[in-house]
């Protein structure tokens, strides 16, 4: 499973590493984002919803350059972003968002295709590797997060609810704008986009925490340890004591061993309660 391994906060040398690394690796995804944009989307009038979508279509409608508009739209939820998250989150952001400001100040109206579902697709790709390189390392190149997070404050929606509607309103504009057929491909590239974030910022080797509520925990344990070679910890050991002694357990496994645990627990428990959800980071080995 990925273990993510930072620099002691110690060493004043490796914190400087570390800032240095983050910040090169926040320029390599905004300089990919760019990449998806110049040579895929805008060329074939497509966008990815968020603020870089609507940028793309106020830069079309009123024949103002995108990268000033998406600089212009991203000033405010920078701001919420430094009052919510703190100033080093507002500090990479700007960074990223100046810098494929900067890569797209020139637009260039020859893409490296003219197929839509081709541009869709790999301008998805690129954008999405590329704002997920800026979010694993500490920015966004996008507000609509930091909206999506206050809207799901003060009304019944949901972070991903608000995200979606957000961005359904951004791509049903697009319709009006570019034609319904290159907003259907826009969604294509939107959805490509979004799980190309996904991808990178959690990793294709994503990790499963594994809860087991079981009168059989240990040998649940043992089994889980044998099949997959993971460590298991034992939150609480089954009593014999109790009117009905279970016991509960925790192991971190990768979603490739997840069919192959469930069928392991089941085969010692039938009516084991158990919980599987997404670990986004795992940090250490040790287990107790």
């Amino acid at each position: 499973m990925p273990i993510r391994k930072r620099p002691s906060s110690n060493s004043n040398g490796s914190s400087t590493l570390w800032t240095i690394w983050r910040v090169s690796m926040i320029l390599l995804g905004s300089a990919l984002a760019a990449v998806g944009l110049q040579f895929f989307l805008l060329p074939n009038h497509l966008l990815d919803g968020g603020v870089t979508g609507v940028s793309i279509l106020g830069a079309y409608v009123f024949n103002v350059p995108f990268a000033v508009l998406l600089v212009l739209f991203n000033i405010p939820f920078v701001y919420l972003g430094y009052r919510k998250f703190g100033k080093l989150f507002a500090l990479y952001s700007s960074i990223g968002i100046l810098t494929l400001a900067a890569l797209t100040f020139n637009h260039v109206e020859v893409g490296f295709t003219h197929e839509p579902i081709l541009a869709a697709i790999f301008g998805g790709i690129f954008v999405g590797i590329g704002a997920g390189l800026v979010i694993r390392y500490g920015g966004t190149i996008d507000g609509t997060d930091t909206v999506a997070i206050l809207i799901d404050r003060v009304t019944i929606f949901s972070v991903g609810e608000a995200i979606m509607v957000i961005n359904g309103i951004i791509i049903a504009l697009a319709g009006f704008v570019f034609g319904w057929e290159n907003a259907l491909y826009s969604l294509v590239a939107y959805f490509v986009a979004h799980k190309a974030i996904d991808v990178t910022v959690e990793g294709l080797n994503e990790s499963r925490s594994v809860w087991v509520v079981s009168h059989h925990v240990r040998e649940i344990g043992a089994i889980i340890n044998a099949v997959v070679d993971e460590p298991v910890t034992y939150v609480k050991e089954a009593n014999p004591k109790d009117p009905e002694p279970h016991g509960v357990m925790l192991a971190v496994i990768t979603r490739f061993e997840e069919a192959k645990i469930k069928a392991a627990i089941y085969a010692i428990d039938k009516k084991a309660f158990v919980v599987i959800s997404n670990a986004h980071e795992v940090i250490g080995k040790e287990t107790f």
